[in-house]
């Protein structure tokens, strides 16, 4: 084996008892003269005492696999095609059944209609029948009747010669002439007369009841005629509804022989679409045996070429190192030529790992023993496991200490002279913490001290205000947290007479707006101001109540100036002067004033 020096007994050891033979027999040979050496072929079977792979013996090749694959999806697709061959018969099979089917519903159709028709035609030629008999009955009763006319007829015709015969004899016995006998009887003439005008009377009728029945006789003939022709039509119609319904008949065998074909192209097509489909699974199972063993073949193949990876990254791995030992060893040796001037191989000679090293000094504050044979004061063979260690700790060392700073002290020097410039600044800042706080303490108690006197006299005028606008009633004003003055709220209580509340919310709109002009003048007369703006204060008031607040306000008009903005009358009788806004005709505002006192 060749390659790189570095990987060499790497793949030694791994190939150690592994010979390359030519075929299978040499194999055999070997490891049976050599049970304990592993022979391998060209073509890749692997042979040992206990084991053997590859070849017939071992799992199928990749190639082998796909090969398996590739025969089982023609057979497949070749299972597909027929498949899809079937179901197309199966489909045309389908089509053709249900071709059949409607074309023996058309025929039955058919055959019923030709039956309701044959009803149709028997009911007709029955009753064609019994009107050929009526007119048969009629035409031998019109015979029978144009009989007896002609019988009349001649029987009249008779009585008529025998009266002209009459007539004529009577003529030639007795004739008329000058100097003839008497005259015959008139009523004879007159009975003659009238027997011969009855006769030819009665002629006349019997010929016209000859006409008729003759008429009669002709129309019944014609009927007759009409009605045999329709009967032999009704025959014909008949005949051929016969020769229809047997070849509707004989489509109808027709059509079921075609549909039991149908049917038994159906149940092979069925037959073949089971084969089929037990095929296709037989298919499809042997597919999936090969797709697992096509698996396995992939999952060793990648676990070959995984191992065969970790080897070439090992290998590569490997020689990188080596390239790197080899550009670590040049630099150092650079180094030891730039730096100490030493050649590479006496500082090896001088400081090599064959050579002892010697004791470390002491740390900071440790003290080292006085004998000199103590081993901490001895040199020591070389480990290079210690002697890393010691390096490392040296490195970090160092790597504290930092780079040297010629400028140090200068920089200690300002960043001294800046603490002692801050340390007075704080000092300073201290001192005027301590003063604002001294300062914020007495505005505190000035502050607590000035609210205490105005709550106080502010409650006190409150009471007596509040009684005089609600007389009977009481109101007072109360602290929310009385032991802290400087965040203590004010509420106020306010029960005006024949009430229990004291809730300003459960009160109403005037007396809430009297509860708050109390207020308002409690603080005025607390502390006094020079003057005063209200601005419609009594909007809400009654008249008592608002004679009240009045006498109230004429008490605070003694000390202060009162400007009072109101449209109560009341109010503005009290007051000194009033003053209004006017619009005049031409829509521009005008200021009226008018002193009352």
């Amino acid at each position: 084996m060749r390659g790189p020096a570095a990987l060499l007994p790497a793949v030694r050891r791994l190939l150690r008892g592994i010979v390359v033979v030519g075929t299978l027999e040499d194999a055999e040979d070997l490891v049976r003269a050599r049970p304990d050496l592993t022979a391998v072929t060209a073509e890749g079977d692997l042979l040992g005492a206990h084991f053997a792979q590859g070849g017939s013996a071992g799992a199928p090749s990749l190639l082998e696999v796909q090969a398996s694959v590739d025969e089982a999806a023609a057979e497949l697709e070749e299972l597909a095609a027929r498949c899809e061959e079937l179901a197309g018969a199966q489909a045309a099979a389908a089509e053709r059944r249900t071709e059949c089917a409607a074309l023996v519903e058309e025929l039955g159709e058919r055959r019923r209609a030709a039956d309701r028709e044959k009803s149709a035609v028997a009911q007709q030629l029955g009753r064609l029948a019994g009107q050929a008999r009526g007119a048969a009955g009629e035409a031998e009763r019109a015979d029978a009747a144009a009989a007896r006319a002609q019988e009349a007829l001649e029987q009249a015709l008779a009585d008529v010669e025998e009266l002209a015969e009459r007539l004529a004899v009577a003529e030639e016995s007795a004739p008329f002439g000058e100097g003839g006998a008497e005259e015959p009887d008139t009523s004879v003439r007159d009975r003659l007369a009238a027997d011969g005008a009855n006769a030819r009377q009665t002629e006349m009728e019997a010929r016209l009841q000859v006409r008729t029945h003759e008429e009669r006789v002709k129309g019944l003939a014609g009927r007759a005629d009409s009605l045999d022709r329709a009967a032999r039509a009704e025959r014909e119609a008949r005949a051929r509804a016969e020769q229809r319904r047997a070849r509707l008949r004989h489509e109808a065998e027709v059509a079921a022989a075609v549909a039991s074909g149908a049917r038994q192209l159906l149940a092979h097509v069925e037959v073949s679409l089971a084969r089929a489909d037990e095929e296709r699974a037989a298919a499809e199972a042997a597919k999936a045996h090969r797709e697992q063993e096509l698996a396995r073949a992939r999952a060793e193949g990648r676990d070959l070429k995984a191992e065969l990876d970790k080897l070439t990254d090992s290998v590569h791995r490997g020689e990188v190192l080596g390239a790197e030992k080899r550009l670590r060893i040049e630099q150092l040796e650079t180094r030891a030529l730039e730096e100490l001037g030493v050649e590479p191989a006496g500082l090896v000679a001088e400081y090599g790992p064959q050579q002892p090293v010697p004791p470390s000094p002491p740390a900071e504050g440790e003290q080292l023993p006085e004998d000199p044979d103590h081993p901490r004061n001895r040199p020591r063979p070389f480990v290079r496991a210690e002697q890393e260690k010691r390096l490392k700790a040296a490195e970090r060392a160092y790597q504290q200490l930092g780079k040297v700073n010629p400028l140090a002290l200068e920089e200690f020097a300002a960043l001294e002279e800046r603490h002692q410039f801050l340390s007075e600044q704080l000092e300073d800042l201290r001192k005027t913490r301590a003063d604002l706080l001294q300062v914020v303490k007495e505005v505190d108690e000035r502050v607590e001290q000035v609210f205490t006197e105005a709550y106080r006299d502010t409650a006190r005028e409150f009471e007596g205000v509040f009684s005089r606008l609600f007389p009977g009633g009481e109101g007072r004003l109360v602290l929310t947290d009385p032991d802290n003055m400087l965040t203590t709220g004010v509420d106020v209580e306010a029960r005006p007479p024949g009430k229990k509340v004291k809730r300003l919310s459960l009160l109403s709109g005037g007396e809430r707006s009297l509860t708050a002009v109390a207020l308002l003048v409690s603080i005025f007369k607390a502390r006094p101001s020079p003057f005063y703006v209200m601005d419609e204060v009594e909007a809400a008031l009654d008249d008592t109540n608002l004679q009240r607040l009045i006498r109230i306000m004429q008490e605070l008009q003694e000390v202060s100036q009162l400007i009072v903005i109101t449209h109560q009358k009341r109010t503005m009788e009290v007051a000194d002067a009033l003053y209004g806004v006017s619009m005049q005709g031409d829509g521009v505002s005008k200021v009226i004033s008018q002193r009352l006192r």
